[in-house]
Formats: structure tokens, C-alpha cells, sequence
């Protein structure tokens, strides 16, 4: 049916807003099905870099799958880059970098932290209070390799700022040590 639409497009003319529904949905029907091809397809055959652009973003911003999510992140920092603001480029950065890390995490355990898949140092703030060290440890890993040379809200800096504050907090004890006599 989507593939009928697209025709009828290119046969007559549709307003654009509804030409970036129709594509928008059937970006979002393949992703969910799994079938990154013919997504990669679908965008590259729109002809409009400026619809291609809103049908992405569109498409992210209904927060599709983990796979999906990060399909679209890439998408749009590999082809979009210059035209996206600041503020969104280090949005989609950090979905991106967060889906990566997500993914490294235990595959029944991710629906608990797929949430914070936009915010990569919360979700590493999240696994340090979970005590899922771990976790932790595969994720910062990442996080590293994945943060050389770019810039997305945060740095390793911050990244090490956090784990000495929980160390910290883990080395703290409430009571004193009471001295054994002999």
C-alpha cells in the first residue's frame, strides 16, 4: 500500500506535509519490521534533501525501537550534519552513542534502561546504582571508544567525574571502626 502511494506521488501532486506522512510511516513500518534496506532505499529515493531531513526526524522523534532509534540517529548525523542546530546534532549524537552502549548491556535487562537510550550518563549513573558493575564496566569501555573526537554534551572527563563520585560514595561508612583490644 505504501509503495501504491509513492506512485500515486509521482503521478499527481500531493502536499508536502502529506507526502511526509506517507513516507514517514512507511519509514517506520519497515524499521519495525527489521528491514533496514529497503529503509535505506526508501530514503535514498526521495529526491528533496529538505523531506528527507523531516521524514527522519519525524521518524525518530516517535522513539521507534532500540534498532530503529539508532538506524535513524546514524541516518541523520551521516547525511544531515551541517543542517541540524547544535543542540540537536548533540540529541542525536548521544541517542546514537546510547543505543550503542544500550546495546552492550544483557538483552533481557535493556527494556529497564532503554528509556535513558538519549542520555548515556544517566544511564551509566543508572547501572552504578543498580550495582551492575559489570555493566558499568562494558559501557564505560564503549563510552570511551565511542566519545574519541566527538562532542555530544559530555566527556570522558565527565564520564570519570562520575565514577570517582560513586567510588567515593562506596568507600564512605557511616559508623566508625571500633579497635579490637587484645
Amino acid at each position: 500500500d505504501y509503495e501504491l502511494c509513492e506512485e500515486w506521488g509521482h503521478l499527481y501532486p500531493v502536499p508536502r506535509e502529506d507526502l511526509i506522512n506517507l513516507h514517514r510511516e512507511h519509514l517506520l513500518h519497515l524499521l519495525e519490521r527489521g528491514d533496514m534496506e529497503k529503509a535505506l532505499q526508501l530514503l535514498q529515493r526521495i529526491e528533496d534533501p529538505g523531506v528527507c531531513l523531516a521524514i527522519s526526524e519525524q521518524s525518530l522523534d516517535q522513539h521507534p525501537n532500540l534498532a530503529a532509534s539508532h538506524f535513524l540517529a546514524d541516518y541523520l548525523t551521516a547525511h544531515f550534519y551541517a543542517s541540524l542546530t547544535a543542540a540537536r546534532r548533540n540529541e542525536i549524537q548521544a541517542l546514537c552513542i546510547g543505543s550503542k552502549v544500550l546495546l552492550t548491556l544483557p538483552e533481557l535487562s535493556r527494556v529497564n534502561y532503554v528509556h535513558l537510550s538519549s542520555r548515556p550518563l544517566l544511564m551509566v549513573e543508572q547501572l552504578l546504582m543498580n550495582m551492575k558493575v559489570d555493566w558499568v564496566a562494558v559501557a564505560v569501555q564503549t563510552l570511551h571508544q565511542l566519545l574519541a573526537g566527538r562532542e555530544i554534551g559530555f566527556t570522558v572527563e565527565d564520564i570519570d567525574n562520575l565514577l570517582s563520585k560513586y567510588a567515593e560514595k562506596a568507600l564512605n561508612f557511616p559508623f566508625t571502626l571500633k579497635e579490637k583490644r587484645s
